[in-house]
């Protein structure tokens, strides 16, 4: 019996997954610019060839990764989408990042190791920097409501603390507090 549309979408959609997780692990372990297209399909179990008709290259292959990162966080933030981030939605946002986070584990372990290769945030920048920018934006605006005399730079200090207990706990889970960190973040930067 013939396969259904449905069942080919799902078969694509397997096989794409599996080629995006197969080249997270290879960027981690080897390093993008070290990781061949090549590599990629022969530790996926498909053809070179195939490969290309997921992906039209490897920076778009790495596109695809980081993008899934950052729509996968911008999904909890702000939830309403109206550019404006109340007090109960930061407290959520908080508590989800590290709900996600510890989803995912390995996922986020590869994504700040690929993130932190020389040359990759500089690859996809111009791609995310309006995102990240808008994120910022609202971040600040909200310290400015709240009445905080430095909005900028407590936004920045909260991503940068963010980002780092985000490190911290993917390298030694089992010896970070982050139930307890997510209490004091809420408490000090709500």
């Amino acid at each position: 019996m013939p396969r259904t549309p449905e069942q080919f979408e799902k078969i694509r959609e397997g096989k794409r997954r599996q080629i995006m997780e197969t080249a997270l692990r290879l960027f981690a372990r080897e390093g993008f610019h070290n990781t061949s297209i090549s590599m990629i399909a022969m530790e996926a179990g498909i053809s070179k060839g195939l490969m290309y008709n997921y992906f039209e290259s490897k920076e778009a292959l790495i596109s695809v990764i980081i993008e899934e990162g950052i729509q996968e966080m911008l999904a909890i933030f702000d939830p309403d989408k109206d550019g404006v981030l109340t007090s109960h939605e930061f407290e959520y946002f908080v508590g989800k990042s590290f709900d996600v986070l510890t989803a995912n584990t390995t996922y986020w372990k590869l994504y700040f190791s690929i993130l932190m290769q020389p040359g990759m945030y500089e690859m996809v920048k111009n791609k995310y920097e309006h995102v990240i920018t808008e994120s910022m934006q609202i971040i600040t605006d909200y310290y400015r409501r709240k009445g905080l005399k430095n909005p900028e730079t407590e936004a920045i200090l909260f991503g940068a603390i963010m980002d780092g207990i985000s490190m911290n706990y993917l390298l030694s889970p089992d010896l970070f507090p982050l139930e307890e960190m997510k209490k004091i973040i809420i408490e000090r930067f709500r």
